[in-house]
């Protein structure tokens, strides 16, 4: 480890030293100090104490992202349960800003979808596929060049699409003002900078450690 690595180390664990300290203020559970004489003069901790400082600082964080976790968690049966946006069609929530997307998009490719939803091109696919399927989606060849399929709405698709714009404006506001009840504007706000910084992060993550991307849900039989 050279010299850089080691003075990051002790950065960071000093970071964390701080944050842990802050967070368990009212607590109890864990001092500065304390925390201090678990370090060396390098900012290392010593092997005897390492098992504690690990479990301590594990449930010092987890305590506070487990929040996240948990919506990360329910946001995501949210996002592949069925909604009924009016039209008899009931669709996930994917399938349907799919849908928006080509109308806003006409002429869009599945290669284009893929960038946008940052999901493999098998799994853009099948979502395509099923709204082929329920005649909300139409594929189109363009003369002279068989090999891109463009996406186009048909006009069950439009109508459908508009519909969940109209079901999205009236959910989100009432969310909102749900939230609004416990939150300032300002929290609000701070809460939609950071979820995007925090996303950038995660991307970040991705890329650098080559994570393959997620394929999709695949449907019960009995669904489609």
């Amino acid at each position: 480890m050279t010299d850089r690595e080691n003075r990051d180390d002790s950065l960071i664990f000093k970071q964390i030293s701080s944050m842990i300290a802050e967070i368990n203020s009212e607590t109890g559970l864990m001092e500065k100090e304390a925390l201090a004489k678990t370090a060396d003069e390098n900012g290392f901790i010593p092997s005897n104490a390492e098992s504690g400082f690990i479990n301590q600082t594990f449930q010092a964080l987890n305590d506070r992202h487990n929040v996240i976790y948990e919506f990360v968690m329910r946001y995501n049966d949210y996002i592949y349960a069925e909604h009924d946006y009016g039209n008899g069609h009931p669709l996930t929530m994917i399938e349907s800003h799919t849908l928006t997307y080509i109308e806003d998009h006409p002429g869009t490719t599945v290669t284009e979808l893929t960038g946008y939803w940052h999901k493999t091109k098998g799994a853009v696919s099948q979502i395509v596929s099923r709204l082929e399927d329920l005649g909300l989606v139409t594929k189109t060849k363009k003369e002279g060049n068989g090999k891109n399929v463009y996406l186009y709405v048909t006009e069950t698709g439009y109508q459908l699409s508009c519909s969940h714009k109209l079901y999205d404006i009236l959910d989100i506001t009432k969310t909102l003002s749900k939230i609004q009840k416990e939150c300032t504007p300002a929290e609000i706000d701070t809460f939609y900078k950071v979820i995007s910084v925090y996303y950038k992060v995660i991307c970040r993550d991705f890329e650098e450690n080559k994570i393959p991307k997620r394929q999709g849900k695949r449907r019960q039989k009995n669904q489609e």
